[in-house]
């Protein structure tokens, strides 16, 4: 299974991002190979709408079938829901712990969004 996860960084240590429009990459850990990749999202950041549509379209691209981020808007869950990929959201510090928490089914799936849109 592929989990995208939030965040600013390139490793497992790497900050979890509280949101996900406008996170700056996703990493994507297969929990199958045990292994993962970085897909840079920069484009989002400064988007002036739109960032929450362009980053579940990039999510749901890169094949993986959850996401682990620290808030969601209505317009990113309705394309992540439609894509068919579960939302999960968590206080993690960093990565690691989200992905462990995940792995342990400590997280808790949402079934909408939890903040508004153009939250930050």
């Amino acid at each position: 299974m592929k989990v995208a996860f939030t965040t600013s960084g390139t490793e497992l240590k790497s900050p979890l991002d509280s949101r996900f429009g406008r996170a700056p990459k996703f990493l994507v850990y297969d929990t199958g190979t045990d292994s993962f990749e970085i897909i840079d999202n920069a484009q989002n950041l400064n988007a002036p709408q739109g960032a929450g549509i362009q980053s579940g379209e990039t999510v749901s691209n890169s094949g993986a079938q959850a996401v682990v981020t620290g808030h969601v808007g209505p317009k990113a869950f309705r394309v992540l829901a439609a894509a068919e990929i579960a939302v999960y959201t968590s206080e993690a510090e960093t990565v690691a712990e989200a992905l462990r928490l995940f792995n342990g089914g400590k997280l808790s799936q949402i079934d909408s969004a939890d903040v508004d849109s153009h939250w930050i």
